[in-house]
C-alpha cells in the first residue's frame, strides 16, 4: 500500500520503487528532449534569416542563456577553422557548465529504443560516448567499447562493464571491421573533417553502422557549438556515399534528428 500524504495524495517514494525511478527520469528526458525541438522549432524555422543571422538580435538570448560565456558560441564557427584541435577541446572544457541539454544525453526515448532494436552481433563501439548513457543501455545485450576525446573519470568508474578509450572519431585505434556494430550518435556535426570521419566509421565497421545527426539549419548564431548541419535527407546520402557505392541504408526522421542505418558490406 502507497503511504498517503496529509493532502490524502498518495507518496511514491521512489527510494522503494527503483523500477519507478528509471520511469520517472525518462519521462523528464521525454519532456526537455520535446521542449527544445519547440525552441529550435521556433527560432530556426519561423525567424526570417535577417533576424536569425543577426548579432545584434542574438546578442541578449545568447547572455540569457551562456553568461559570461556567450562570447565563445558567438565566435566559434568564425575561429573553427583556424584553431588547433587542444583550442576546441578547452572551448568545450569551458562551455560545458552551459550547454543546453538537461540530461546526461542528446537521444530521445524514441531514438535510443530505435538504436537498441537494430544491434547487430556481439560487438559494438559507441564513438562519442559522452557520458556512456548509449553505451550501459547497449551494454545488457552486447560487449561495449566507447570513445571520446574527452571521457570523464567518473564514468569510468561508474560503467566497469564498458571498455572506455580516448580516442578521435578522426583516427579511431581499431582494426578494419573490428566491431559487429558502430555507433556514433549527435558528434558528427562537431567534426571538422567530417568525410574522414565517416571513412573511419565504416573501416571499424563489420556488420552495421548507424549513427544519428541533428535536423538543423545552418546559422551562423546557433546555441551549440555545431560546424556541420544536416537540415535534409539527400545531404546524409551524399556525405555517406561519395563515390556512389551501393549499399543497404536507411534514413528515418526520429524525435527532430536524422537516424542513418546501413549494413556493411
Amino acid at each position: 500500500m502507497l503511504p498517503v500524504t496529509e493532502t490524502g495524495l498518495a507518496r511514491i517514494d521512489v527510494n522503494y520503487h527503483p523500477e519507478l525511478r528509471y520511469s520517472f527520469k525518462e519521462h523528464d528526458m521525454n519532456l526537455n528532449n520535446s521542449m527544445e525541438r519547440i525552441i529550435k522549432f521556433a527560432l530556426d524555422e519561423c525567424l526570417p534569416p535577417i533576424l536569425r543571422d543577426s548579432k545584434f538580435f542574438m546578442w541578449l538570448p545568447f547572455k540569457v542563456a551562456f553568461g559570461s560565456k556567450a562570447h565563445y558560441f558567438f565566435n566559434f564557427k568564425e575561429q573553427v577553422a583556424s584553431i588547433s584541435d587542444e583550442s576546441i577541446s578547452d572551448i568545450y572544457s569551458q562551455t560545458g557548465s552551459v550547454q543546453i541539454q538537461e540530461n546526461d544525453t542528446d537521444l530521445g526515448r524514441s531514438m535510443i529504443r530505435e538504436i537498441d532494436t537494430n544491434i547487430s552481433g556481439e560487438s559494438l563501439l559507441d564513438v562519442g560516448c559522452g557520458k556512456g548513457v548509449l553505451a550501459k543501455r547497449l551494454s545488457k545485450k552486447c560487449s561495449v567499447t566507447a570513445c571520446d576525446i574527452l571521457i570523464d573519470p567518473k564514468t569510468v568508474n561508474n560503467l566497469p562493464q564498458i571498455d572506455f578509450r580516448k580516442a578521435s572519431i578522426e583516427n579511431l585505434p581499431f582494426g578494419d571491421g573490428e566491431f559487429d556494430t558502430v555507433t556514433c550518435t549527435h558528434t558528427l556535426e562537431h567534426i571538422r573533417d567530417v568525410s574522414r570521419a565517416v571513412k573511419e566509421l565504416k573501416r571499424v565497421a563489420g556488420k552495421r553502422l548507424i549513427v544519428v545527426v541533428p535536423k538543423e539549419r545552418p546559422y551562423r548564431y546557433t546555441f551549440s557549438l555545431h560546424v556541420n548541419f544536416f537540415p535534409f535527407k539527400y545531404q546524409l546520402l551524399q556525405l555517406f556515399h561519395q563515390n556512389f557505392a551501393s549499399s543497404t541504408c536507411t534514413i528515418k526522421e526520429i524525435d527532430g534528428c536524422w537516424y542513418y542505418q546501413e549494413d556493411v558490406q
